[in-house]
């Protein structure tokens, strides 16, 4: 059930975006009206998290770093009341135990019937391209069995590129696909999906989904390493060089 504040960010934040960057959804019917599901997304900007929402009748929950619900002062306070109201939930990622804690608490979420959303990458994609997916979306999904809906964002990365504070006019689309049922994926292609043999395939099955779906490169590397090694080098480490113009930079 989407509380006061959420929808209140919605009818502040959705009209600007409706009419700048006129986002488009394709598939939302294949969103179960109750009951829970986790959608796994593609990430290329920061507006993701506004854009889909947008989009969607119910409240979404996203995971969101520690940091932004710890801290102080006027701004620490703003920021936490923020992402709190949008649905937010705060999971400590430097911890040993940051997988089984996040999935207690999606266990929780599930319980109550609601969606929960999750970058499979990890981070921003760098150029548009769909990246290697972190298995943390594979670890939640099998144990639990419920609905994986594949959500793929595109324009988005060029309407709010990285480092930029300025949206630009930019038409996004997101598509949607069928629900998948993870445990009855994991029997169909011989896996167990109570071990985690299935978790890297199914993980990566979805990606390959996701980048099919925006018509993207799919690129078997992590994205978090792409962009250390362009920090640190200027270069792409091999095997992630960009085969053609990448659209997220068009």
């Amino acid at each position: 059930m989407a509380n006061k504040w959420y929808s209140l960010f919605k009818a502040i934040f959705g009209p600007p975006l409706l009419v700048w960057n006129r986002p488009r959804i394709y598939g939302v019917e294949n969103i179960p009206d109750e009951g829970p599901a986790l959608l796994v997304s593609n990430h290329q900007a920061v507006l993701d998290s506004f854009y889909l929402p947008l989009m969607v009748r119910r409240q979404l929950k996203f995971p969101a770093k520690m940091e932004y619900f710890t801290g102080t002062g006027l701004s620490g306070r703003l920021q936490r009341f923020f992402f709190t109201a949008v649905g937010q939930v705060p999971i400590d990622r430097s911890s040993d135990t940051a997988g089984n804690v996040l999935l207690e608490t999606v266990k929780k979420i599930f319980d109550d019937g609601e969606l929960f959303g999750i970058y499979a990458e990890g981070t921003r994609s760098p150029d548009g391209r769909v990246y290697k997916g972190r298995t943390g979306m594979a670890r939640i999904a099998m144990p639990t069995g419920v609905p994986v809906i594949l959500v793929g964002m595109i324009g988005s990365g060029r309407a709010n590129p990285i480092g930029t504070k300025l949206i630009r006019p930019v038409k996004v689309q997101i598509k949607i696909s069928e629900p998948i049922d993870p445990r009855a994926w994991a029997v169909e292609n011989g896996y167990d999906p109570d071990s985690r043999e299935a978790v890297r395939p199914f993980t990566d099955y979805c990606m390959h989904r996701i980048a099919e779906m925006i018509g993207e490169e799919y690129v078997d590397v992590y994205a978090t390493d792409v962009k250390k090694s362009l920090e640190q080098t200027g270069k792409y480490p091999e095997g992630a060089e960009p085969k053609t113009g990448p659209k997220g930079v068009q």
